[in-house]
């Protein structure tokens, strides 16, 4: 990205500092930056000894003696869910409301920490009656029910492994996810509500597991939806069945901090998703840290409502794991923001009196298209921060959200980090830093991020570069599940020399003259779509499949309300270019992408055409695809075989 286009993103020049009254309160103070930067290692060190029980206390804090691969807090022992849920319980809290969960219909319910702790004390015992123990793997397909949370803490209770696999995904991603992780139980639903119907979840588990023998011995069901499921005896068993004939009482035991907690799959640009590995320890402590100190938590009168499905890392980190850590009261929403109107974000707002809400810009730009006239109809005045996560936000989203959403006052924390990082890496902390829109701005404490040139140099403002971790952190990845030397090529091999290990993101970046953190974002061949990474390979994978399909490629264009679309260009086969017209081959496409891997990546746009733009070497130049996908003049064509190939395409299309 040229540096004109990168000062056309920065129009907006107003700066927003905390007011005076908010910093006095503030729970990050500028101290946090100047106790990070004297000694970082000890820095993580106090704050993993402040937020966490610790069932062993750990004297190593960092051991990089083996990179890539970090160990953090090794030699200390403890459990992830009692984390969450017994010592808030045990300190007094148990009446307070952890989850104020809202189905899609109108039905809600408020459970509390006491209520939260019995119930997954109970799951903890189900699922150790079906024989999970420390190290196995679960796989959970479900909506966002509190049954969700209750079935993630009890696997971690158990030292237990969980996949969590969105509720969107089709049987054959499921299906992926399960041989890949070698998991031994499902835990699903009979449905989920979304957009006014229950959407089915059990048929996908049972094609998931069809055919070809698995390692899964069990399906656990919640019952949700109502609507009629296959069974299979002896495999299947109702969650609530088997909750009841467990016993009450379990008592969480201490596993060391490198006990792994969960495997999240993301895109690759391999096509492959890549199951990344977290642990519990350092990934705790500094995903309670963030959640913390970034959205300025005061536990005893906040409610904090994060957006994100538990399905995406979102969920993992700033739904589950960081906001029961900390003792939150948090909102809990399965539908959609525009069902069963397009306020209902806004009247749980209101009827919940949140006063922290992290959402995705897509979201936002969303509703600045609908009109403030909406947002308007409602009391938002209990919100005090904003949060933005998923992807850069532009300034005039960022201005919108302040002034609709947050009355003009509330500070909006623009966070940076990925699935592989855990957690919160780049951020303003609100109390401290005066905000700027359309920046992530900077590190946060204990964080060391640089950005580089293609050569591995520092580059200097204003120029543009890719985005590194210089040091290891306490929530990094520890691995790709099964594939170290995936995890090493994918994630360290860019910019790493012996004895100077640097983590590249993936991202593009550039410093701006305040020295402010400004994301460009995907450099690779992955997409985002609303906050979701979706890997072009993989959809061309899906199209490919198609009896129709001689050959694809697929290319994310900018979008207006989900930041990138999904845009494919094939080539169908000799005998399909009669049989099909390009507007049905269109629609058995997109339809058969959403049914490979799920709605998330259905192409907006199907294109047929005659040639792909390749190189003399046969690659495809995917760059200039965007170029059309995008309305742009075609930009230089004479690498090309045959630089012919573009201007059919484009008189075609037009």
């Amino acid at each position: 990205m040229s540096t004109n286009s990168i000062d056309s993103l920065l129009h907006e020049s107003r700066r927003f500092p905390p007011s005076a009254e908010f910093a006095a309160n503030a729970v990050a103070k500028p101290e946090l930056y100047d106790a990070a930067k004297a000694d970082r290692t000890n820095f993580w060190a106090e704050q993993a000894r402040e937020l966490l029980h610790w069932h062993k206390p750990f004297t190593q804090t960092l051991d990089w003696s083996n990179p890539p691969f970090a160990k953090w807090f090794a030699d200390g022992e403890l459990n992830v869910a009692y984390n969450c849920l017994d010592r808030h319980v045990l300190a007094g809290n148990g009446e307070r409301v952890a989850i104020h969960w809202e189905g899609e219909p109108g039905d809600s319910r408020s459970v509390t920490y006491a209520e939260l702790t019995a119930e997954v004390k109970r799951a903890a015992n189900a699922l150790a009656a079906l024989g999970i123990g420390q190290g196995d793997r679960v796989a959970i397909y479900l909506p966002v029910i509190p049954e969700a949370i209750v079935a993630m803490l009890a696997v971690a209770r158990l030292g237990a492994v969980h996949s969590v696999v969105f509720g969107g995904f089709s049987a054959e991603s499921l299906r992926s996810r399960i041989d890949d992780a070698n998991a031994k139980l499902v835990i699903t639903a009979d449905g989920g509500w979304r957009k006014g119907k229950v959407f089915p979840l059990k048929p996908a588990v049972d094609a998931a597991l069809s055919g070809a023998a698995t390692s899964v011995t069990n399906v656990l069901v919640v019952k949700r939806g109502e609507n009629d499921v296959e069974w299979t005896e002896g495999r299947d068993l109702w969650w609530h069945d088997a909750l009841a004939a467990a016993d009450a009482e379990h008592e969480a035991q201490g596993f060391e901090a490198e006990n792994p907690l969960y495997i999240l799959y993301t895109s690759g640009t391999t096509g492959k998703p890549k199951g990344i590995l977290h642990t519990s320890g350092g990934y705790l402590a500094q995903v309670a840290f963030t959640h913390k100190n970034v959205f300025d938590l005061h536990p005893a009168t906040d409610v904090y409502w994060c957006t994100a499905d538990v399905g995406w890392v979102t969920g993992h980190s700033y739904v589950v794991y960081g906001p029961l850590a900390n003792g939150a009261t948090q909102v809990m929403y399965e539908g959609t923001p525009d069902t069963p109107h397009p306020g209902r974000w806004w009247e749980l707002i209101e009827k919940y009196k949140v006063s922290i809400f992290y959402t995705a810009p897509t979201a936002i730009r969303s509703f600045m298209k609908l009109g403030r006239e909406i947002p308007d109809k409602f009391d938002l005045s209990s919100l005090r921060v904003l949060g933005s996560v998923g992807e850069p936000i532009n300034p005039e989203a960022w201005i919108w959200y302040r002034d609709a959403i947050g009355g003009g006052t509330a500070p909006i924390v623009d966070t940076w980090w990925q699935t592989e990082t855990g957690a919160i890496m780049i951020s303003a902390l609100p109390g401290v830093t005066s905000l700027k829109p359309g920046s992530a701005q900077t590190p946060l404490p204990g964080i060391k991020i640089d950005i580089l040139g293609e050569d591995g140099t520092r580059v200097d403002p204003p120029q543009g570069g890719l985005l590194v971790v210089s040091e290891p952190w306490p929530a990094m990845l520890r691995g790709i599940w099964g594939d170290p030397e995936r995890f090493k090529e994918t994630y360290w091999s860019r910019f790493s020399t012996e004895g100077d290990y640097k983590y590249f993101a993936g991202d593009g970046a550039h410093v701006d003259q305040d020295g402010d953190i400004v994301l460009l974002g995907r450099v690779d061949d992955v997409m985002n779509v609303s906050g979701h990474r979706l890997s072009t390979q993989e959809i061309e994978s899906a199209l490919v499949s198609h009896p129709i399909v001689a050959e694809a490629a697929v290319v994310g264009a900018a979008d207006e309300t989900t930041g990138q679309a999904v845009v494919a260009f094939v080539i169908l086969r000799s005998d399909q270019e009669k049989a099909q017209t390009a507007e049905e081959a269109s629609t058995i496409l997109r339809a058969h992408v959403a049914e490979q891997i799920g709605a998330i990546a259905r192409p907006r746009q199907v294109f047929v055409v005659s040639e792909l733009p390749k190189t003399r070497s046969g690659k495809i130049m995917r760059r200039l695809l965007q170029d059309v996908a995008e309305g742009r003049e075609i930009g230089d064509t004479t690498t090309l075989a045959d630089s012919s190939v573009m201007q059919i395409i484009s008189d075609k299309l037009k």
